[in-house]
C-alpha cells in the first residue's frame, strides 16, 4: 500500500465518524441557511474537531455564501475539505535535521507508544542513511531502557542507558558524547512520561534541555510530544499542560488507526499551534508516516 491509501484505511474509524454526520446534514437540506450551518457546527463540534475550530471553519463557509462562491450544500463536502487541508498545512515550520548531530527529545505520558514510535523513527531515518543514537534518558521506569534496548537491537542503532534512578540528564550527557565520539548523525532521547507532578517534570525537562544547549549549542532540536490518538479531547489536555512545560515543536498521534476521535488533530494544530509531525496508523514498522495536511483531509473525507 502506497502512504496515502495507509493513511485513508488507518483513519476509516474517523473519517466515518466525520463523514457521516457532515453527509446526513448536508442531505437533509435543499439550500445554504443559518440552520444548516447550526446542524453542520454541532456535527463537527460532536466528531471532536473543537469548539473554536468549528467556528472558524463555519464562518469561513459563511464568507464564501456572501460572496457567492457556495451556493448549494453538495458543494460544502469538497470545500470543508479544502479548508481543513489549509489549516493542517498553515504556519508549519519543517523539520530541522541539518546539524551532526541533530536532536528529537521526545516527550509524553506514559502508555502512548512513545517507545516504540522512537524505534519506528530510527527506523525512518535508518532508512534514509542516517547514524542513528538512543538515550534511554527514561529511568524512572523500570522497564524503559530495557524496552529501548530491544528496540535498538531489532533496528540495528546505538543506544546509551544508565540503572534505573540514575539521573536523566547525566544519561543525556553520555549519549551526546557517545554520538560525537561515533559519528552519528541523529540523536533520539526517550523521556519518563509524567505528567502528576509537574515541578518534578519541569525540573527534569529544563535539566536535560540545558545539557542539551551547553554541549549542542548549534544543533538542530526537535521537541516532539507523543499522544495517543483513541484519547481524543484528553489528548488536547495533555498537549495543553505539556506546552506549558516546555516549548513544543510537533506531535506525534499514535493509534490512529484505532479510533474514531481522530478529529482532534485538527484543533491540536489550529488551536494549539502545534504541528503533526508524523501518525501511526497501524503496530508495523512502516506504520509510522510523515503527516501531510491535504492528505489527512481528503482521507477524512
Amino acid at each position: 500500500m502506497g502512504f496515502f491509501e495507509k493513511l485513508k484505511q488507518g483513519l476509516a474509524k474517523t473519517s466515518k465518524n466525520i463523514a457521516d454526520k457532515v453527509d446526513s446534514v448536508l442531505a437533509a437540506f435543499g439550500k445554504i441557511d443559518e440552520e444548516l450551518f447550526e446542524e453542520l457546527e454541532e456535527a463537527l463540534i460532536m466528531a471532536d474537531i473543537g469548539v473554536n475550530t468549528t467556528l472558524e471553519i463555519i464562518e469561513r463557509l459563511r464568507k464564501e455564501v456572501k460572496q457567492g462562491r457556495l451556493t448549494d450544500p453538495s458543494q460544502i463536502k469538497g470545500r470543508l475539505m479544502e479548508i481543513i487541508g489549509g489549516m493542517m498545512g498553515e504556519d508549519v515550520e519543517p523539520i530541522k535535521m541539518e546539524s551532526k548531530p541533530a536532536v528529537i527529545l521526545m516527550i509524553g505520558v506514559n502508555g502512548v507508544g512513545k517507545t516504540t514510535t522512537a524505534a519506528k523513527l530510527a527506523k525512518i531515518y535508518k532508512d534514509q542513511g542516517k547514524k542513528i543514537i538512543f538515550g534511554a534518558a527514561d529511568t524512572f521506569r523500570a522497564a524503559a531502557a530495557e524496552q529501548l534496548t530491544t528496540w535498538a537491537e531489532r533496528v540495528g542503532v546505538d543506544i546509551i542507558k544508565s540503572q534505573q534512578g540514575a539521573d536523566p540528564a547525566a544519561v543525556v550527557f553520555d549519549t551526546i558524547a557517545a554520538a560525537r565520539a561515533r559519528g552519528c548523525d541523529l540523536i533520539i532521547l526517550d523521556t519518563a512520561g509524567r505528567l502528576h507532578n509537574k515541578v518534578n517534570l519541569m525540573n527534569e525537562l529544563s535539566k536535560i534541555e540545558k545539557v542539551i544547549s551547553t554541549q549542542l549549542p548549534d544543533a538542530d532540536k526537535e521537541v516532539w510530544l507523543v499522544l495517543d490518538a483513541t484519547t481524543g479531547q484528553n489528548a488536547m489536555n495533555q498537549a495543553n499542560e505539556f506546552k506549558k512545560v516546555t516549548p513544543l515543536s510537533g506531535v506525534i498521534l499514535t493509534k490512529l488507526d484505532g479510533t474514531a476521535k481522530g478529529g482532534m488533530a485538527i484543533p491540536l494544530k489550529c488551536e494549539l499551534g502545534l504541528p503533526i509531525r508524523f501518525v501511526g496508523v497501524g503496530e508495523q514498522m512502516d506504520d509510522l508516516q510523515p503527516f501531510d495536511g491535504m492528505d489527512f483531509a481528503k482521507a477524512l473525507f
